[in-house]
């Protein structure tokens, strides 16, 4: 049974992404019994718990911690920022009308060779992580995630919007799951503040920002000045200091000469939450980064509509 069959026999439900207007087919993941005990149930000491009860799987019990949504994240194996910064939005916004019951089920995919100094490096890494991601997909579907997200800068690797739409096709098609990508949730962001000339910040040499500049230019965006830190191993961009971050915005992007509209920035490797929150009064523009942005545009498609606060103007505003 493929996963398209799979969410028709379990009573799936569809919605309709509040950005995309994309028809959204959301699995029901508490189809009973659900937990499936082992007979006899509750065991105490080995043998049946008296007097304790059932726990009544007929009714489909939802994960404790994911009871409002389950979402699948894809980072690479290298990746140590992503995840922490999503899960600071979801531990910054507990409340009742927030992200209480909303969960992240990560996976990994292999990239056992970040290396990204000359060209013949950055096509291994782009083998290695698209070549990894079906096999990362069918693992993360044995814990039946409702909605994906990738946490991956795919221009970094591909030229093209259209080249970059081709393998999250395929993959959505392949898991039966819509997907939450920076391509889509950047031209949604940049179109609620309708900003056209940019600024972008990114962890790529010259070549990964001329991939970078082509994508936006194709989605309809003028970069009029691009920063990247040339980062020599995907592991390493994690620990560009934020002071760095600081300067490149106010000095070489955010200036009046530039007149920009916003700032956007790539590779979800590189934490940009706290420097947003401490820049974005200053420079009076938004600072658009790419965790943030995209799991503002998974959470906005999935009817999470309320204000969030830690992320950045973005979640506050729209």
């Amino acid at each position: 049974m493929n996963t398209q069959e799979k969410n028709a026999s379990q009573g799936a439900h569809t919605i309709i992404g509040k950005l995309s207007g994309k028809k959204i087919i959301i699995p029901n993941v508490n189809t009973p019994p659900m937990p499936s005990l082992a007979p006899p149930g509750v065991i105490h000491n080995g043998n049946q718990a008296e007097n304790f009860g059932i726990i009544d799987s007929d009714r489909g019990y939802p994960d404790v911690r994911s009871f409002k949504r389950k979402f699948g994240l894809f980072i690479p194996a290298t990746n140590t920022s992503m995840e922490h910064e999503l899960w600071s939005i979801i531990f910054k916004n507990q409340g009742l009308d927030g992200l209480k019951g909303v969960g992240l089920h990560t996976t990994n995919v292999l990239t056992p060779k970040p290396q990204l100094k000359t060209e013949a490096e950055l096509r291994a890494y782009k083998e290695q992580f698209l070549g990894g991601l079906r096999t990362a997909v069918d693992g993360a579907l044995l814990a039946e995630p409702q909605y994906l997200i990738m946490g991956m800068s795919l221009e970094h690797i591909i030229g093209g919007i259209e080249e970059i739409r081709t393998p999250m096709v395929e993959m959505e098609e392949y898991a039966g799951l819509s997907w939450a990508t920076w391509h889509d949730a950047i031209a949604a962001a940049l179109g609620k503040y309708g900003a056209r000339r940019i600024g972008m910040l990114t962890p790529f040499d010259k070549k990964g920002n001329a991939s970078a500049t082509q994508m936006f230019a194709e989605l309809g965006f003028e970069v009029v000045s691009s920063v990247g830190f040339s980062c020599a191993n995907a592991l390493h961009i994690a620990h560009v200091p934020d002071w760095a971050k600081e300067k490149a915005i106010l000095e070489l992007l955010a200036n009046d000469a530039n007149r920009l509209d916003a700032v956007v920035q790539c590779g979800t490797n590189m934490s940009l939450i706290d420097v947003t929150e401490k820049l974005e009064p200053v420079v009076g523009i938004p600072i658009l980064g790419i965790n943030a942005v995209t799991f503002w545009y998974a959470l906005r498609e999935n009817g999470f509509a309320g204000p969030l606060v830690g992320a950045g103007r973005l979640l506050r505003e729209f």
